[in-house]
Parts: C-alpha cells; sequence; structure tokens
C-alpha cells in the first residue's frame, strides 16, 4: 500500500514537473488573434463539425496558434484582403502531434463512421490512410501550416469555394475541373493572396498552407491547445 502510494505521489509529481513543461507553448509561437484581431476563427477540431465527428484531443479552447513568422506573414494576407472586402477565416493553424495520434488511432476503427456522410461518403475508411488523407505526421505540428477559408465582410459569411473544409476527395484538389467560374475564382484568390506573402498551397486541399520560409522544418510540436 505505502509503495503504491509513493508511485502515485511520483507520477503525478512528475506529470506537473517535467511533463508539464514541455508542454508550455514555446516563445516563438503566438495566438492569431493577438496579431489579427480582426481574423474569424471556426477551429473545426475543438468541436464535433470534423471528419471523426468528434472533439479531438489536444485542443482545449476554440483558439488559433501559428509561429510568429506564420502570424506576421498571414497578417499581411488579411491587410491586403480587407482591400477587396474580403477577410479570412481559420478552421485549423498548429496542431499538435497528440491530435494526429488521435486522428491516426480513429482511422483504424473501421466501424466509427458517424461523420462519413458528411466528409468522405464516396471512400471506405480503411482506405484514408493509405490514400494519405490521413498521417502520422503533419505539418501543421510544426506550426506554420494553417487551413482558411475567405469570408465576404459585407455579408461576414464564407464565399463560395466549390467544396466544404475537409472533405475527403477529388473536389477538393486546387485542379477539380467541374468547378464553376466563381469558384474557380475564389480559388484563385485566395491561392495568389497566400502565395503574395509567402505561402504554399497543397495542391489536394484548396485551404491548407504552409509558409514556405518556416523556422521548424523538422520539428513536431506537441503543446496543448489552450
Amino acid at each position: 500500500m505505502k509503495f503504491n502510494l509513493c508511485l502515485t505521489i511520483f507520477i503525478g509529481l512528475f506529470a506537473r514537473c517535467g511533463f508539464g513543461q514541455q508542454q508550455k507553448m514555446p516563445s516563438n509561437f503566438v495566438y492569431i488573434k493577438d496579431i489579427i484581431p480582426t481574423i474569424d476563427l471556426d477551429i473545426r477540431y475543438f468541436s464535433n463539425q470534423n471528419f471523426t465527428g468528434n472533439p479531438i484531443r489536444g485542443y482545449e479552447r476554440p483558439v488559433a496558434i501559428l509561429t510568429k513568422r506564420a502570424a506576421f506573414a498571414l497578417q499581411q494576407v488579411q491587410l491586403d484582403l480587407n482591400k477587396k472586402g474580403l477577410g479570412l477565416k481559420i478552421f485549423d493553424a498548429y496542431r499538435p502531434q497528440r491530435a494526429v495520434d488521435h486522428f491516426k488511432a480513429w482511422s483504424l476503427v473501421t466501424s466509427d463512421t458517424l461523420a462519413k456522410q458528411e466528409f468522405y461518403p464516396q471512400l471506405d475508411k480503411k482506405d484514408l490512410f493509405k490514400l494519405g488523407f490521413i498521417a502520422s505526421k503533419s505539418g501543421h505540428s510544426r506550426g506554420s501550416t494553417v487551413d482558411l477559408t475567405l469570408i465576404d465582410l459585407k455579408a461576414q459569411k464564407e464565399i463560395d469555394m466549390g467544396g466544404p473544409f475537409d472533405f475527403f476527395g477529388a473536389i477538393s484538389h486546387h485542379n477539380y475541373t467541374k468547378l464553376t467560374a466563381k469558384q474557380k475564382q475564389n480559388r484563385k484568390i485566395l491561392r495568389e493572396t497566400m502565395a503574395k506573402f509567402g505561402f504554399v498551397a497543397y495542391d489536394k486541399e484548396w485551404w491548407h498552407y504552409t509558409l514556405k520560409d518556416e523556422p521548424y522544418r523538422k520539428t513536431y510540436f506537441d503543446f496543448l491547445v489552450k
């Protein structure tokens, strides 16, 4: 009994003093709202509105975090878009490694298809990993990748990008051919404005951008989003 009590105390102290320190947000990261107060946030992995149908581990508050370098570059994107009556809405930014691990674990439970109809209606869940929709590492965990869309400032609503965020399918690809002229133009505006300030698009996801000059190319962080 005494040994068990000591062991419990030791584990508790380790969690608070050791592991807890490892999870502190590094000084080179910032809350995006502190840099861009006017930006819209819709942090999907904090909520049920994502491809798993449940909140994701590591998201304790609906906030968005990036490296300082990426946040200040994104500030320039926002200012440029504002001149055209547009603005940014963020779905996800920095993503803890534990969230990526959550995705991987979820993908192995093939019977859990709670959000299939909305996010991957034409795909078998067991194929999501090998098709590249889910991976064991994500650029988001390096802190300079962001998922976002455009909003009309006057109407205060998202503009039509031709497909929803996080949809697993060809409609999400930048070169998808069955878009209307307006949808193609909207994607082009986002892509060209992001590129103007140093962000590189991911061809298979119209919403996904990474700062070309990201400061942590090989470091994957796991501090909480809180």
